[in-house]
This record gives structure tokens, sequence and C-alpha cells, in this order.
């Protein structure tokens, strides 16, 4: 055991030292650099571009250095604008001029982890195509290679698919159970599966690979055995029929796992189909337990990292629940009666088996989803999956009746589904547990699951009573926290007292259908546990402030919205119960005072006034400690404050206003302010620069500590009697951090 973990850790070390070797000098960054290499990725499309992974062949600028292997986006590319005739396809060989930087994501507690992913893609850096006229050629029209034909048949059975249900909603979900890729299913979908436990169908599942595998080997088992009716064939004689079969189950589920693209459950699944059918191969008899520890042990041999990902506990979890739930009671089918009754019996063990592992991952757990997967199971994997596959193969118009009749399926089936995840019952949420509580619960789990004749197996339940019982954290009476996340360019921070929250800003909107409540608040908020918040002040209109607000209105329960938008603004729409910022409103949660400082009232009479210039400026106080939230508020609006709250304006920590921009954070300001620390909700290299140098100098110069959210992550202040600052970066270090 010793040893293994020796060797564990040591293998592991040098894949990572070799990924690691190979990043983008820092000294590269923003620089153009010509570049000769291969798309070796389905390319992503999206509105006004796509985003795809190069292979680097060559460097044509002198002295600049790439790593081999770079993701890029092409904006304006499908649009003709500076770009090709037609979409970039997976094998072509571009010459291009491209803008790199290295791998940087936003690091926030409960949130994904986008630099440990790209590090086991062999991602190493990041950017864009610059316009550059001919100089971006494309230089051969496919480069033959294994990856690369693998990625152009992925391609072709996309856009045969989409070609023939173009317009159809679920498309993107039939794209899924075919070749695995779900990036065309849009977020409020995802909502939906989520909450109803049936994502893990929406792509090629375990099932539905072992499925396609047993039904090629039985298709060949029964070929081969029937082989006596041509003349002078006898293949049994020649090679068992048994055997035949077990390598033609694992050859298509190859091909299936690839045209997968090989994630984690595919590769699950593959692996311990392939050490089966060797077992028949070679007349050995194994233990199904074995085949999943030597499937465990390929994975993370070839992936070390491949334990960072919620796939691969769910998938090896679901399969090891499964053999221990039916531990000394599997027997072969007898009727559909039986083979209803054991599958009842796995889908419970599985419901079960994972929920306090959902539950760590998420920190929710799907109520309805014993209710959905009975009906979406046998949908998805013996009707949707095998009509979606004949489908994508034929031609058409054949493929379009075969497609459309899957999608119809899917239509139907969605809408069911719709119904079920509108339900407020639908699913639990609790914070996610605590090391001690996580292996409690998992040990009543083991305990309601033990095979027949374990005594008062139901006992099991009460392990998970301080899992499911959880409440949020929250600061004393008196004293509060402040998180101000990392959203990139943009802000959101949350206000907590004893018993109250405030959201001040909902992050940028990245992308349509993407924003950072999305990605980091709603994530952030399940972690902790928080289903309401009892106000959002959402300072102006500007999308890096207001951009998520809506999709967090619809994904928690907001009491009050405070902002300064015009009354068609969506938001306001949306909200509840909306009110104004407006200079005098002040209100006190828990021995917290909440005074609102700007913007003046009479500031909505001018119409010509920027969104800027009215921005709502929150003074958040208790116990002698303060913090100024100043929105993007410029000189002019820093001077009025001076004039009209010039007594009020004190406080520990500043929120950097405009983020540290060029007309904000005059010398003036920051005296009457007169803050310990000064936070700056900047993104990594972000096209504006923010802060200024001369600014962020002049927060130095006065001795102001500078934290920023690009290099610190998020960042917590506690302030009670004295004030308490952590930095996400600093306390959850990983190795793969600036790399």
């Amino acid at each position: 055991m010793i040893a293994a973990a020796l060797f564990g850790a040591s293998w592991a070390a040098l894949l990572a030292h070799l990924a690691i070797a190979d990043g983008l000098p820092r000294e590269m960054e923003g620089r153009d650099v010509v570049i000769v290499g291969t798309v070796d990725s389905l390319p992503h499309e999206f509105e006004g571009g796509a985003r795809f992974n190069l292979h680097v062949e060559r460097v044509l600028t002198p002295g600049a250095t790439v790593p081999k292997r770079i993701a890029v986006s092409w904006y304006g590319q499908l649009a003709g604008a500076d770009g090709p005739d037609e979409a970039v396809q997976p094998g072509e060989r571009w010459q291009l001029v491209v803008r790199l930087q290295r791998p940087h994501g936003n690091a926030n507690p409960y949130g994904f982890d986008y630099e440990a992913w790209v590090l086991e893609q062999g991602i190493r850096a990041t950017g864009y195509v610059r316009p550059a006229g001919a100089r971006n050629q494309r230089l051969d029209a496919f480069v033959l290679r294994f990856g690369h034909v693998v990625e152009r048949a992925r391609a072709a059975l996309r856009r045969h698919i989409l070609q023939q249900l173009d317009g159809k909603r679920y498309a993107g979900v039939i794209v899924a159970l075919v070749i695995g890729d779900q990036r065309g299913i849009p977020q409020s979908d995802w909502d939906v599966f989520n909450r109803t436990g049936i994502s893990h169908l929406v792509s090629i599942s375990g099932l539905h690979i072992t499925m396609v595998a047993g039904l090629a080997a039985w298709a060949v088992s029964a070929l081969w055995r029937r082989s006596f009716l041509l003349e002078d064939a006898a293949l049994p004689l020649r090679l068992p029929a048994q055997k035949a079969a077990a390598l033609a189950g694992a050859l298509v589920a190859l091909l299936y796992v690839l045209l997968a693209g090989f994630g984690v459950p595919a590769q699950r699944t593959f692996y311990m189909l392939a050490a089966v059918a060797a077992a028949l191969w070679f007349g050995r008899v194994v233990a199904l337990s074995h085949v999943l520890c030597l499937a465990l042990a390929v994975v993370i041999l070839i992936d070390p990292w491949a334990v960072l990902g919620a796939g691969f506990w769910l998938s090896f979890g679901a399969v090891a629940v499964i053999l221990y739930a039916n531990l000394g009671r599997v027997q072969p089918a007898a009727g559909w009666r039986r083979t209803l009754s054991m599958a009842a019996q796995t889908q419970y063990a599985v419901t079960i088996g994972l929920v306090p592992l959902t539950m760590l991952l998420f920190s929710q757990v799907s109520l309805a989803s014993p209710f959905a997967n009975a009906i979406a199971i046998p949908v998805i994997s013996l009707f949707v999956t095998p009509l979606a596959l004949v489908g994508a193969l034929l031609p058409a118009p054949l493929a379009g009746w075969v497609l459309g009749l899957a999608h119809l399926a899917v239509e139907l089936l969605a809408d069911g589904l719709a119904l079920l995840a509108a339900s407020p019952v639908a699913v639990a949420n609790a914070p996610a547990p605590s090391p001690w509580i996580f292996v409690l619960a998992l040990a009543g789990t083991f305990w309601m699951l033990a095979p027949r004749g374990w005594p008062h197996r139901w006992a099991g339940l009460a392990a998970w009573a301080p899992m499911l019982t959880q409440l949020p954290t929250a600061p004393p009476a008196g004293s509060f926290t402040v998180t101000a996340f990392d959203v990139g360019q943009g802000m959101a921070l949350l206000v907590e007292t004893s018993g109250h929250r405030l959201l001040y800003d909902a992050g940028p909107q990245y992308a349509p259908g993407s924003d950072a409540a999305g990605r980091i608040l709603l994530p952030y908020l399940r972690g902790r546990g928080i289903g309401q918040l009892d106000a959002l002040v959402v300072s102006h209109s500007d999308v890096d402030h207001a951009g998520g607000a809506r999709t967090l209105i619809k994904g928690v329960a907001v009491a009050q919205v405070h902002s300064s938008l015009g009354s068609g603004h969506p938001v306001v729409h949306a909200a509840r119960r909306h009110s104004r910022c407006a200079a005098g409103q002040a209100w006190s949660w828990d021995g917290v005072r909440f005074e609102m400082l700007g913007p003046d009232p009479d500031s909505y009479q001018q119409a010509d006034l920027r969104a800027n210039a009215r921005s709502c400026v929150l003074r958040v106080s208790a116990g002698g400690r303060a913090m100024l939230l100043a929105a993007d508020i410029e000189a002019a609006q820093e001077g009025q404050l001076l004039r009209s709250a010039q007594g009020q304006l004190r406080a520990d920590v500043l929120l950097a206003p405009h983020h540290g921009s060029g007309t904000s954070s005059t010398a003036a300001f920051l005296d009457a302010v007169d803050p310990q620390v000064g936070v700056f909700q900047v993104g990594y290299r972000n096209r504006y620069r923010h802060p200024k140098k001369e600014v962020y100098e002049r927060y130095g110069n006065l001795g102001i500590r500078r934290l920023r959210t690009d290099d610190s992550g998020a960042v917590t202040l506690r302030f009670s009697k004295r004030l308490e600052v952590s930095e996400f970066r600093a306390e959850r270090r990983r190795y793969w951090y600036g790399q």
C-alpha cells in the first residue's frame, strides 16, 4: 500500500511537471504571434464565432514560444468577417495570427476550477485569432492523423443531425446522445435535467455504451453460430462464438467511446467491458469488483486530474453502489416481473447510495429523481438513443424521419420533466457537508444498502440527519461578513449579518445564456445552503453589474430589489418588489447599519446622465467597522459625496470605484474614506486595463492594502472587533494556479 501510494504520487507529480513545463511564458502574453497548427478538437460554434483547440506545429514569429496545445476563439469567423468562407473543421491545418494568455479562471468557493480543467485537457494557453487578412489562411484541408479522423467523423455526424433537425429545440440533446457534445444544450434545459436528476442520461452514459456493445455482441454471436449454414465456413470451430462476441462488443464500445469524446464515464465503461472481454478470451474468472478497480486504476494512471471532476466520482460511485447493494442477491432474470424488480432495486440503490456524494458535490439532491428516472431511463435508453444512432447513420430523408421521431420523444419527455422540475419540492438543498458529516452519512448509506439479513437497515437513515439538517453559517449579531466574488470584469458582493443577506450587484453577462449568477453566484449560494436573499442591490444598468441579475432572481428567492434602473428594465419586471436607490435611505439588520449615500434623488430627472453617475453607493457599518461599496461612480460623483456625506464616508474597506479606473479614486475621496483595504474587482488582463497604474499606485502610496480579485480570487472580509481578510487562492493553494 505504501509503495502504491508513493508510485501514484510520483506518477501524478511527473505528469504535472511535464504539463506545466509546456506553459506560455509571461512575456508572451498579449503579443501577436504567427503560428501553424492543426485543429484537433470538435469546434464549438456560437453566435458570432467559434472556439476550438489547436495543435501547434510551428511558430513563425522569431523568438516566440507557444505551448503545443492551445485553445482559441475566432470572433466574427462564422459571419465571414476576416475569416474563411466555411466554418473551421477538425483536421485542417491553418496559419493564424493569435494573441494568447496563460490559463486563468475565476477562483471562488464551490465554483468550477477552470485552470484545473484546462490542465487536464493539455491546454497551456488560451486566446483569440487576430484580424490579419491573408495572414490567416487554411494551408491544408485535412491532415491525416487518428485523432483528426475521429474528430472529423464527430463533426460530420453533428452537422448531419443538426441539418435534419434544423430549428428543433432539442437537437442539442440528440447530438449529445450520439457524439457526447453537450455544448448545444441551453442552460435552461440543463436546469430542468438537473432538478429532475436525469442529467446523466443526456450524454453517452455507461448504460448506453453497454447497451450498444451488448447488441453488437449478441448480433455477432448469433451470426457466428449460424455460420455452419455457409459452405466451408464453420467459424465456431475456428473461434468460439463467445470470444467473437466479446471481441465485437469491445470494439463497438471503443468506437462509441471515441465518438463520445473519451470522457471519464465513457472510459470507465469501456475499460470494464474490455476487462470482461479479456477474461472471456483467456478463460479467466474475474469478480466485477476487480474489474471496477482495474478500470479505476487505468483511468487515474492515464489522467490523474480526473479525480477533480464530479463525473469521475458519480460514475465510479454509481457502479460501486450497484455492486455493493446487490451483493449476494444477483440472480438470473426469470420473466419480466423479475427483471422489473431488479431494475427497481438497482434504481433504489443508486438513488440512495449517491445522496451523500451529490450533497457534497452540488449541495442539493433531486427528490424527483426516482420518478423522473423511472420514465426517462427506458425512454432515453431503449427508444431515443437507438433511434438517434440509427438516424445519424441513415441518409436523408430517412434520417429526418428517424431523428424526428427521437426528437419528438425527447420533447414530450422534456415537457413532463419541466412540470416536475417546477415543483418547489423537486429538490432538497442543504449546505455542503463538512468531512466528518460526509463520512457519517456515507456510513449510514452503507448500512441502509447492506445485504438482506443485516439488522435494522433503516437505522442508517439517522446518520443522514446532520447532513440534511445543517443550517447556513452566519456571523454573530452586531458583526457582518462581505464576500467579494471573483467574477472577472464586474462586481458582485454578498453582505451577511446574523440573520439577513444582501447581494450587491450580480456580476457580468459573459455570453448569451451565460452569466456570473449561473456560473458563480448560484453555485456558491447552494454550497452555503442559502435559499433566499433579503435584498439585491443592482447599482446601475451596465452589463458587468446587472448581467446576472435575472438569472439570480430565477434561481433564488429575492425579497427586495433596490436599483437605479429604469422602470422598463427587465430586472425591474422580474423583481418581486422593487424600489429606487436614493441618498438618505437607511435600515438596520441585526445590529448592522445600511446607508444609501447615492445617487441623489434628483438625478433620476436627468435623462442624459450616464448610468455610472447614477450608481447606488452603499455603506455598511457595525461596531465601529465599515465598508463602502461605491460601484462605478467617477470623480464628479465622488466630489458630490464629499459635499453631501462628508461625515459618512469613512470606512475600513473601500470597494474601488469603477474597478480602479483613471476617472475615479481621487486623492480627496481616498483621504475622506481613509480605508485600510482597497478591493479591486477586475478581470484578468481585462481590455480596460483596470486598475489603472496611477490609481493603483495612489492606493499604495497611502498605505492602503490592495486586493485584486484576479490575483486573490474571492476575497472574504469579516467585520467584528477587528477586520479579518482571507483570499481564496492563498487559502486554497493549487500548483496549477497561475501556471
